[in-house]
């Protein structure tokens, strides 16, 4: 499964104190079952320091086998713990319109 492989190569590049992976495919007009579309919340100490562009590259380093191969689209959102610990959720996705505007 995708999703498993996302959430060990995540936890072994970047050893999150908290991550999701949440198959958001359901929302997109393909198949039922389907793996494409996942969004993951990464907290990490490693993003100490670090803008937003620097810790989405961690995260497509750590997946650039499955973004070249197998997911269509990744939603990133990464936190310091610090920045978890206050928040402690990550924004919405929407409904996928597909081509249907």
């Amino acid at each position: 499964m995708i999703e498993e492989t996302i959430q060990t190569k995540l936890h072994q590049q970047l050893s999150p104190t908290h991550l999701e992976v949440i198959n958001e495919s359901y929302m997109h007009n393909v198949p039922p079952g389907s793996e494409s579309h996942f969004k993951v919340i990464v907290v990490s100490e490693q993003f100490e320091g670090l803008r937003l562009l620097p810790r989405h590259r961690l995260v497509n380093q750590a997946l650039a086998d499955e973004l070249a191969n197998h997911i269509h689209a990744l939603a990133i959102h990464t936190y310091t713990p610090a920045e978890w610990s206050e928040q402690q959720r990550a924004p919405h996705s929407p409904m996928c319109l597909g081509g249907t505007r």
